[in-house]
């Protein structure tokens, strides 16, 4: 299991969260990314890559 979160105040809405990830763990709500369905997340991290801001952190737990 996989705990996904977006560090609001890093987000600057750039979406390649959104766009990249292969599960569909993020929507955009308000301009900022959001793990609308972190359930979803298998924990591969491309998030975390993509995000030029580092706002994206995918833990295991």
């Amino acid at each position: 299991m996989w705990n996904v979160e977006v560090d609001a105040d890093k987000c600057t809405g750039a979406g390649l969260c959104v766009d990249n990830c292969p599960t569909g763990v993020y929507e955009m709500v308000d301009n900022k990314a959001v793990p609308a369905h972190a359930e979803e997340c298998i924990g591969c991290e491309t998030c975390m890559e993509v995000c030029p801001t580092g706002a994206c952190l995918v833990t295991e737990v």
